[in-house]
């Protein structure tokens, strides 16, 4: 089985915030799951480089926009590093392969019939780079904040014939729901974008002037216009798998890629993702079966409110890392929140997640279970005929799979640690220190001290995804290099007579 996994374009006029490596760490660890499970992932992100915003803030610091992009570009590379993302190819829209998908695709639309011209006078978001109509007015009549400037344009443009693939999307989000795998995950957003695709009617504008917008991607019918984000941002997901729009090319490669899952923010889910996108693909002649599910997820608040640079409460990834470490920041990130559902961020609440998870509960253990093999036993293992809690760590492992299957990191992770807060209770209750100074519990020693060895190798492939430089450093105190596959997680795998390695501090305690 291929999967292939894609995250949201971030844009490149800011700099990356909690959102932006939220998203990364969450779908980095459902691409090393699954390249776990044995299947192929090809794990595609990268930056969004065109749009008038980007031309504005080139101007300001009086640079030429491919400089400017380059320079905040480096920003995102360096913190993906840092924070151990395992991306496959990384996305920018500068690049010729998109340029040209790009220009192909619209090409092929406007050979189509799908586009036309039309000049049309309306309210313009500055900030948005879109038109506004009266459904984007408050309940005073006014456009509200979020909008930001907001001054009236009249101006000549290409748009695209959305509105008539209308009950074709609804279709095919009753479809996909009815056979049991929705187009939204979490399924609980599926009818808010129903609700949206409801209440679609007018078409949607493709193109900006070159009198106004010069950094862009030139349409291929017009040169006096470039494409707007929609048909440049979002056709990433194909341009860098392989896509080729031109009849006849050789779609192998791509076909080997697609169809993808999309993880994005729940902000942009309506109307891009859930909206626009699906229908582009339709029109270029995509099957409705290689249309892409969208994961969704929700945000990172403060207190209750969204995090903006404007309202002075943003959390910069970059500086959390290096203060409290990559994988307390990657622990914290993916331990508590649920998938798809908003969550208070807390400095607080991530050391104590980490103190408490990490060190106190899978570190202590890890550090006594060396400890106590390497003082009973020189470090020796020697393989009971069955263990207490065989069954138990199996029916963990299978709950994790389950969950992870289902995109419910959080959850996977909890049953994961349901392994270890038993091995912790497991050593409260066989007393190994008593059963070391009574020679007729020699058997039952060996068998406490393989059986917390076995366990914690296990754990230790379960963490991966999530916090995969502990996990190997794990693995090198147990001594094991077998693969990292969830194949192994079955119990037995160390054998008799295994030597376990020196214990070493993994999760070293954040003093406040």
């Amino acid at each position: 089985m291929t999967f292939f996994i894609t995250t949201a374009i971030d844009y490149t006029n800011g700099v990356p915030h909690i959102g932006h490596a939220y998203e990364k760490v969450l779908t980095d660890a459902i691409a090393r799951y699954r390249r776990m499970k044995g299947e192929e992932v090809f794990f595609l992100t990268g930056v969004d480089q065109h749009g008038q915003k980007v031309q504005q803030s080139a101007q300001k610091q009086g640079v030429a926009p491919s400089e400017f992009v380059a320079g905040l570009t480096e920003k995102f590379l360096a913190l993906w590093k840092k924070l151990d993302i395992s991306y496959d190819r990384w996305a920018a829209t500068t690049e010729p392969v998109h340029k040209r998908c790009v220009q192909a695709m619209l090409q092929l639309l406007w050979d189509n019939g799908d586009f036309y011209k039309a000049r049309q006078t309306g309210h313009y978001s500055v900030r948005q780079e879109q038109f506004l109509t009266d459904k984007e007015r408050g309940p005073d009549g006014e456009f509200g904040p979020e909008w930001g400037d907001v001054v009236v344009i009249e101006e000549e443009n290409y748009y695209f014939k959305l509105a008539r693939h209308r009950q074709w999307l609804l279709d095919l989000i009753d479809a996909r729901s009815a056979a049991g795998r929705p187009f939204v995950v979490p399924e609980f957003r599926v009818a808010e974008l129903r609700n949206a695709v409801e209440k679609l009617a007018g078409d949607l504008c493709i193109s900006r002037p070159k009198s106004r917008l010069e950094w862009g991607i030139e349409l291929p019918f017009d040169s006096d216009f470039v494409t707007y984000v929609w048909f440049d941002a979002l056709s990433n997901y194909v341009s860098f798998a392989g896509y080729d729009p031109a009849p006849g090319a050789d779609q192998s490669l791509f076909r080997s890629r697609w169809p993808a899952i999309h993880v994005i923010g729940k902000d942009i889910m309506i109307p891009p993702h859930g909206i626009y996108w699906p229908i582009m693909l339709k029109a270029c002649g995509f099957a409705d079966d290689d249309i892409p599910s969208l994961l969704v997820h929700g945000w990172w608040n403060i207190s209750g409110a969204k995090m903006s640079k404007s309202l002075g409460n943003s959390v910069d990834p970059d500086v959390l890392a290096d203060t409290f470490g990559v994988a307390a920041t990657r622990y914290y990130l993916l331990s508590d929140i649920a998938i798809g559902r908003d969550a208070d961020f807390s400095e607080e609440r991530l050391i104590q997640r980490y103190n408490g998870d990490l060190a106190n509960s899978l570190g202590n253990l890890l550090n006594r279970s060396l400890s106590m093999a390497k003082r009973y036993r020189e470090g020796a293992l020697r393989k009971p005929e069955s263990s207490p809690l065989a069954g138990f760590v199996s029916d963990k492992v299978a709950d994790y799979g389950r969950r992870m299957d289902a995109f419910e990191t959080q959850a996977a992770l909890e049953s994961a640690w349901e392994i270890i807060v038993r091995c912790n209770a497991y050593v409260e209750e066989t007393a190994p220190w008593k059963l070391a100074k009574d020679p007729a519990s020699a058997d039952k020693l060996d068998e406490v001290l393989y059986t917390l060895a076995e366990a914690l190798r296990v754990i230790s492939i379960l963490i991966t995804p999530f916090i995969p430089a502990s996990a190997d450093a794990i693995r090198l105190q147990l001594a094991w290099d077998g693969p990292v596959h969830m194949d192994q997680c079955g119990w037995g795998a160390l054998a008799d007579g295994h030597r376990l390695g020196d214990p070493v501090p993994v999760f070293p305690r954040i003093e406040t």
